[in-house]
Parts: C-alpha cells; sequence; structure tokens
C-alpha cells in the first residue's frame, strides 16, 4: 500500500506544471528552496534540494522570536540542558515506510508561556492550564521595549519606561538578550528579570496583560515566586519566557503567539512571532 501511494504521490507531482503551479508565489506556503519546480518527486534525493531555517521572513516583516529547541536548550532545573527530546522510533534508513519521532520536553524550557496554575494550587486543581488562555491576549499589537541594562525590572524601572495607557501586550528586552543567556545550556541565576515591586507597579499603573521577557522567567531570581504571583494572581495576565529578541528593532509589531494544547499541563512550549 505504501508503494502505491508513493507512486500515486509522483503522478501529482509530475502533473504540477502542466497546471502552472510549478513556481510558487511569494506567498506560497514552501517557497522555492523546497524544490525547483522541474517536477521532481517529493522522496527522491535531489542536489538542488536545499536545508535552511530563518529567523526572518518577508523582506524583513516578519520575525521568529522563538528560539529552536536542541538538547542544550536551558531549563530552570538543570545546568546541562533539556538533552536528548527527540526519539526516532521509527526509521526508513531501518527499514520503516516512515519517519516516526518521539517528542518529550519540560513544559518550560526554551521559548514557553505560563498558566496560572504555574505558582496556585487552587488554580491548578480548578484547572487553570494553557488550554484555558486567551488567544486574543497572545495575538495582536505588541511594544517591545528595551529594558536599562544595569537592573532588575523594579517599580522605578517600569515608570522610566513610559508606557502608554492602552497599550496590552509588552516585550521587554533586557541584558539577557546582550548576555546570550538562552544559548547557553546552564541555568544562570544571574539573568535580569521582574522584582516584586516592578511586577505589582505593572500591575496597577498599565493595562499589559500580556508580558514577554527573553530568559526563562519573567521574574528575577531574587524574587522568583512572589513576582510570579503577582502576575498570576488575576488570571488575567499572561507570562511568555525565554523570547529571542536579538536583532530586531524596538517600537510597534504585531505579535503572535500559540501555545500547544496541553490539557492539564501548567506550561507549555509556545511559537511566537512578530509582524511589522
Amino acid at each position: 500500500m505504501g508503494s502505491l501511494q508513493f507512486l500515486l504521490i509522483c503522478a501529482v507531482v509530475q502533473t504540477i506544471p502542466f497546471l502552472s503551479l510549478a513556481v510558487p508565489s511569494p506567498d506560497s506556503a514552501y517557497p522555492s528552496p523546497y524544490g525547483d519546480g522541474s517536477g521532481t518527486c517529493v522522496g527522491v534525493s535531489d542536489p538542488k534540494l536545499q536545508h535552511i531555517t530563518r529567523e526572518v521572513y518577508d523582506n524583513g516583516c516578519i520575525f521568529d522570536i522563538t528560539h529552536k529547541f536542541t538538547p542544550h536548550t536551558p531549563v530552570g532545573i538543570s545546568n546541562e540542558g533539556i538533552g536528548k527530546f527527540l526519539t526516532l522510533l521509527f526509521s526508513m534508513k531501518n527499514g520503516s515506510l516512515y519517519n516516526y519521532s518521539e517528542l518529550r520536553l519540560p513544559a518550560h524550557a526554551g521559548t514557553h508561556v505560563d498558566a496560572p496554575g504555574h505558582m496556585y494550587e487552587n488554580y491548578f486543581e480548578e484547572g487553570y492550564d494553557v488550554d484555558t488562555l486567551d488567544l486574543k491576549v497572545l495575538n495582536g499589537p505588541a511594544l517591545l521595549v528595551d529594558v536599562p541594562r544595569d537592573q532588575n525590572i523594579t517599580a522605578k524601572v517600569m515608570k522610566s519606561l513610559n508606557i502608554p495607557k492602552g497599550v496590552k501586550r509588552v516585550l521587554f528586552r533586557t541584558l539577557n538578550t546582550d548576555r546570550g543567556l538562552m544559548y547557553n545550556k546552564a541555568f544562570d541565576t544571574s539573568y535580569v528579570g521582574f522584582m516584586k515591586d516592578g511586577a505589582q507597579w505593572l500591575v496597577d499603573n498599565t493595562d499589559v496583560k500580556l508580558v514577554g521577557t527573553d530568559y526563562l522567567s519573567v521574574a528575577a531570581f531574587d524574587d522568583l515566586i512572589p513576582a510570579h504571583l503577582v502576575f498570576l494572581k488575576s488570571r488575567e495576565i499572561i507570562l511568555v519566557e525565554g523570547l529571542k529578541l536579538d536583532d530586531v528593532k524596538a517600537g510597534i509589531y504585531s505579535v503572535h503567539c500559540l501555545p500547544l494544547r496541553l490539557v492539564g499541563a501548567e506550561g507549555s512550549p509556545i511559537r511566537c512571532i512578530l509582524i511589522k
């Protein structure tokens, strides 16, 4: 049956040039590097087929602000990174008709989101998991700001940022980005984050509902629990952590973040992009 399906795929691909679809448009889901338009069958080795990864799309209009997962991706409970996270259960090299992997990841590794149940046991028991997070909050206009590089995010720092009323989503770029902390496998407790008074100032004086930061925790290590509790208490503020904010200018963007629908999970890997 597998051979028959493969032949059918080849037949369909061979007909594409006659349907004038061989040359992808700029908006195609799979741009030209995925094939040369010659009718080459998918699955056949082709020297012209290129392996590419990108951080910026559409001539600089779309920025991927999600860190890649590798064995060295940092996680807060280890200095060795996440380790092996993909296991190839079935391999075509070993005679299988397909490749099939199993994925195992900590919920709070790399770029991820926190649900209210992360720090509140009663919220966890009541089912406030990542599947209850408001996608409207996770998607929409956002402000990327640069935080003063010599300190944690205190009430004084928050006041100095002059975030306008009405702004609902803010991404905070800090010294963490300059130091490249998300590229180091060891968890670094010297990272920059929110102090409790900074979190409280944001809650009391702004309309921000999405808080994004550039390391594994929005809260500074010295205020790890207190700052999280301030943010998550109302269940209205969503925390996105470990964002990749390298080489993106401060300013206004449209942010789009989508967590996995992990029922019962207090955190989840999340894919985030910025669009000019």
